[in-house]
């Protein structure tokens, strides 16, 4: 018999192991239509897998358990190292405080800077700011009065942790001053300081050391910086701009309303007093600071970064003012049981935006940058525990990075390359426009107001050679030089 052909029951043919069970199964379905259920015998490789299975789930809890006893003693129980911990898990012992404003910031000015940085440099996309290494919220510093938050009533909020109406110097909606963090942190034993770009009457600094209605009245701020103040003197260190507020009225570059000599006061109240770059470069960065100390560099806000880079012999840089401070409060403070507190302000980069400015813009939030890294080194490097806060009171300005090239279809377009052109603001410019026109003794160009034929005469000429004159300035020095645009239309400069 060929071998293909052998029955099925040859006696010769291998047989199942499980052959009875399995034919059991089939006469039951046969007869009765449904399969019998047949008892499973659970072997030992079945008990194994449970067994593993079960361990599994009891060790992922126990790791579980273990991590979370083990980060709540080191939040609860963990000893600093100026100090140690108390029984209800608080730390106590020495500690330093920076605090940040980065005035009028949004989250498209550090968009805007970060691709400008990468393109100006030549750095990869996923390069980034040190700020974005270290954002992880949002601050809420709505106004009172209006559902668009000023500097003073988000620094009111920032200081005194209440929110107030805009244009509230750390007074609430019903004009009761409310104490401030620094004010705390005087009573407390605790140095302070205030670093700004800006005069230091600004808003955000006064909210912190001073308390007045209106944010205007900049020269009752000064007096109440100094120590004319409820709680006597609560400031150690102030550097920044706003010299004429401290200057009587009798004297060149003030704009106080009043005669009092507010430097002399400071002089009275124990105050050391600088007021120029030579004098900032003897503190040695900190090394070399007598307490208190009031440095005011500018007559009112110090210049922004874009036009201060070619000032450096005059105006000494947020960053450089920042070291300053955090060296002389360290040092200040080494043989205390307590720390200090400083408010650092990138003050100008608020002022960019309401100038719709951007090339000022992404050099003060590099500015800003750079200062917020060298808090982070100081911090690394002090045996001091400490801590840097950083935020934004309010955005300024509206900033969009695209251009709307008609009104049918708008394809956004962002050239950061553009504003690597430019090598002063636009505040700046306007200076040396207005310092230009008076030196030539021209008027401003047509108003737009039209006015009757008069016959030519030599005045007319010169007028007319004044104008073409200005225009020349205007698209060379102004344009060209000084923003890096090389195409404008006559139609753009007759409107400047």
């Amino acid at each position: 018999m060929v071998r293909g052909e052998e029955p099925l029951l040859s006696q010769g043919r291998p047989s199942s192991d499980h052959s009875d069970e399995r034919s059991v199964e089939e006469e039951d379905a046969l007869l009765t239509g449904q399969k019998r259920a047949q008892p499973r015998n659970y072997g030992w490789a079945f008990w194994r897998e449970v067994g593993l299975f079960a361990w599994a789930i009891i060790a992922t809890v126990l790791v579980i358990v273990l991590a979370v006893l083990f980060s709540h003693q080191q939040q609860t129980s963990k000893p600093t190292p100026s100090g140690g911990g108390r029984k209800d898990g608080k730390p106590t012992g020495k500690r330093n405080l920076i605090f940040m404003v980065s005035d009028g910031m949004g989250p498209t000015s550090l968009s805007l800077t970060r691709t400008f940085r990468q393109t100006e440099t030549g750095l990869p996309v996923d390069d980034v700011l040190v700020l974005d290494h270290h954002l992880i919220g949002t601050s809420r510093t709505r106004s009172t009065s209006s559902l668009i938050t000023d500097s003073a009533a988000g620094a009111t909020a920032f200081s005194c942790g209440q929110k107030s109406y805009n244009g509230a110097i750390s007074v609430l909606p019903n004009r009761d001053p409310c104490g401030t963090v620094l004010e705390a942190a005087k009573r407390a034993g605790y140095m302070t300081g205030l670093v700004v770009t800006t005069r230091i009457t600004d808003a955000t600094p006064a909210c912190f050391a001073a308390h007045v209605n209106r944010r205007a009245e900049e020269d009752r701020i000064a007096v109440q910086e100094v120590g004319e103040h409820p709680l006597g003197r609560v400031l150690d260190l102030m550097l920044g701009g706003g010299r004429c507020h401290f200057l009587p009225n009798t004297t060149d570059h003030s704009c106080r309303r009043d005669d009092r000599d507010i430097v002399d006061l400071a002089k009275q109240n124990g105050f050391s007093y600088i007021s120029d770059r030579k004098r900032f470069d003897g503190l040695n960065f900190g090394t070399n600071v007598k307490l208190p100390l009031l440095g005011l560099f500018a007559d009112t806000d110090i210049p922004y970064e874009i036009d201060r880079r070619n000032m450096n012999d005059i105006y000494p840089s947020l960053d450089e003012m920042a070291r300053t401070a955090l060296e002389a409060l360290q040092a200040a403070t080494q043989d205390s049981d307590k720390g200090f507190f400083l408010m650092i302000e990138g003050s100008r980069i608020d002022h960019a935006g309401h100038g719709n400015d951007p090339a000022a813009q992404v050099h003060e939030v590099l500015a800003y940058d750079t200062a917020f890294a060298s808090v982070l080194d100081f911090l690394d490097r002090d045996d001091v525990e400490g801590v840097v806060v950083g935020t934004s009171d309010h955005e300024t300005g509206g900033l969009a990075t695209a251009r709307q090239l008609h009104d049918t279809y708008p394809e956004y377009h962002w050239f950061p390359a553009v504003l690597a052109n430019a090598s002063h603001s636009a505040e700046h410019l306007a200076y040396q426009l207005r310092d230009h026109k008076a030196g030539q003794h021209i008027s401003p160009l047509d108003s737009g107001i039209k006015t009757p034929p008069r016959p030519r005469s030599n005045q007319d000429t010169e007028e007319e050679e004044g104008e073409e004159d200005l225009k020349s300035y205007i698209r060379t020095t102004l344009l060209s030089d000084g923003l890096g645009i090389s195409d404008p239309t006559d139609a753009e400069i007759n409107r400047l």
